[in-house]
């Protein structure tokens, strides 16, 4: 009965809306909008499957602007096959280049790295993101000190210092052009790329296995742009 598709169309309808909107602004693109029966995160997954990044909206709750993502988008980013980048609701292409009018150079990329256990995809797509936008590329590494410091804290510091430097090594000579700038904090991680985020175009974080470790789970949650959760080994 007619009645009883009327839901279907309603949301065919306005996905079409959407694609004619995309293909006015990026009449390069090549848009195809599809609707798909079932829950949500299924498919997506699927989609995700064969492809080479997922990008996600959210609304969030309760209407905070920091709160970005919700249950579906964080079981996407925990369990997808590809790079998932996260977009928070009101955010346009303009925040993430520098000037009031928004039409300046392109904020810095800022990636989240663990020096002792450097991966090549994550590596991989946050220098190609950096080349792509022509931005500066702001590698931070935050750690704390034990519970009771040791006298060679300082020695601590410079080795961090170096194991970060040492990860990038390999990478520069393939990006000559690119500008990477390596940060080395004490403090939790979270934290620091979070404050780092309201400065970028893009953070890129990198996940292992089909979870969120904290430091994915904390900048998904309160990250101030757009967010690309990486998988890897």
């Amino acid at each position: 009965m007619p009645e009883l598709d009327g839901p279907g169309g309603r949301e065919r309808t306005a996905l079409e809306g959407v694609a004619v909107q995309l293909a006015h602004r990026h009449p390069a693109l090549e848009i195809r909008p599809a609707v798909e029966p079932g829950p949500p995160t299924a498919a997506i997954l699927e989609a995700a499957a064969t492809s080479e990044v997922l990008a996600l909206g959210s609304r969030g709750f309760t209407g905070c602007a920091a709160f970005l993502v919700g249950s579906v988008a964080l079981e996407v980013a925990a369990r997808s096959a590809s790079p998932v980048v996260l977009v928070r609701a009101g955010e346009c292409p303009e925040d993430e280049r520098q000037g009031e009018a928004g039409t300046g150079a392109y904020r810095p990329v800022v990636l989240g790295l663990d020096p002792d256990h450097p991966c090549d995809d994550l590596l991989a797509y946050a220098f190609d993101a950096a080349a792509t936008r022509r931005a500066p590329l702001h590698v931070w590494h935050a750690w704390t000190f034990p519970l009771v410091p040791s006298a060679d804290a300082e020695d601590l510091v410079a080795e961090k210092t170096r194991a970060l430097a040492a990860a990038l090594t390999p990478w520069r000579p393939k990006f000559p052009d690119l500008e990477v700038v390596e940060r080395t904090v004490h403090g939790r991680a979270g934290r620091h790329l979070v404050m780092a985020s309201t400065r970028a175009s893009l953070l890129v974080v990198g996940r292992r296995a089909a979870r969120l470790g904290p430091v994915a789970h904390s900048v998904t949650h309160h990250v101030l742009c757009p967010v690309a959760v990486v998988p890897h080994d």
